[in-house]
């Protein structure tokens, strides 16, 4: 099952009163291409989000995007600076000397003033990375379906067009076959309108024959041509990544087209290798598209 690599996938999990989103698109890339934003409390979480969709995706360009909203004490802590604390009690204390005031000073009261306590977010909370790769995960799931739904209709526009070139190819291969009488039958002709009444060397009439059927014969380049499409039928039901490798055979079978049209001296035949061409660059246009 060929996939596509342009897609779209988004998860939300509620835990606890802690909330994440998760976003992650796709378009076309050579190569495999991760870019993430996150909030900087879960930035210690990047490497671990890059593997997880790594291991399902192969190719192409992945933006990702995530959202987290925490309203629990779930990878918080509360920090108390007792230095400031300590400095704020003696400035009090001189101040209630000065002035004659009472020391009454509540540990409450100290707590309030600014720098004295603060949240800090612990970053080796388990239990958030756990959650977090969960929505990563059921996001990326749903990214790899719609891939691999759009991946199934390239797939049927690939088959039918392979099709197309299979009977283009048969089509060309007959004609190229009578080619070669239609040669000889000529020759012939043109050899008695020459000679007229003196006999025709057939020896050397056999031996221009052979010499215009091995430049003309397109034997060789229909039997690769024809390879060629049987490889590509077959990775069209491949698991793996085939993006590549179906590249690769449709600069081989354009190759091969190329070669043909080179040798061809009839305008039928021409014209077959005009459609053949037309339908391997629409190819070349749609595998670009394939993880």
């Amino acid at each position: 099952m060929i996939k596509s690599m342009t897609g779209y996938g988004k998860a939300i999990k509620s835990e606890n009163e802690r909330e994440y989103e998760v976003e992650i698109k796709s378009v076309n890339h050579r190569y495999l291409d991760i870019s993430i934003k996150m909030p900087r409390v879960l930035s210690y979480l990047e490497e671990e989000v890059k593997k997880e969709i790594a291991s399902k995706i192969k190719r192409g360009k992945i933006d990702v995007f995530i959202t987290f909203e925490n309203n629990s004490t779930e990878g918080k802590e509360i920090k108390i600076n007792t230095e400031i604390a300590k400095v704020y009690i003696n400035e009090l204390k001189k101040l209630a000397e000065q002035e004659n005031l009472l020391a009454n000073i509540e540990v409450t009261e100290i707590s309030k003033f600014p720098d004295v306590l603060r949240i800090q977010n612990n970053e080796e909370d388990e239990k958030i990375k756990q959650e977090l790769l969960e929505t990563v995960k059921s996001a990326t799931d749903k990214l790899v379906q719609m891939r691999a739904t759009e991946g199934n209709k390239i797939a049927e526009d690939l088959d039918s067009r392979v099709e197309v070139i299979q009977n283009k190819i048969k089509e060309i291969s007959l004609l190229s076959a009578g080619l070669i009488e239609e040669y000889v039958v000529k020759l012939e002709g043109r050899i008695k309108d020459i000679l007229k009444n003196q006999e025709i060397d057939e020896a050397r009439l056999a031996q221009e024959v052979v010499i215009y059927a091995d430049k003309c014969s397109i034997e060789e380049e229909v039997t690769r041509l024809n390879s060629h499409i049987s490889q590509f039928k077959k990775l069209l039901n491949a698991e793996e990544a085939i993006g590549k490798k179906l590249d690769f055979i449709i600069q081989e079978m354009n190759r091969e087209t190329n070669t043909i049209g080179s040798k061809a001296n009839n305008l039928e035949i021409t014209n077959g290798v005009i459609d053949i061409k037309t339908e391997i660059e629409n190819i070349r246009e749609q595998i670009q598209n394939i993880e």
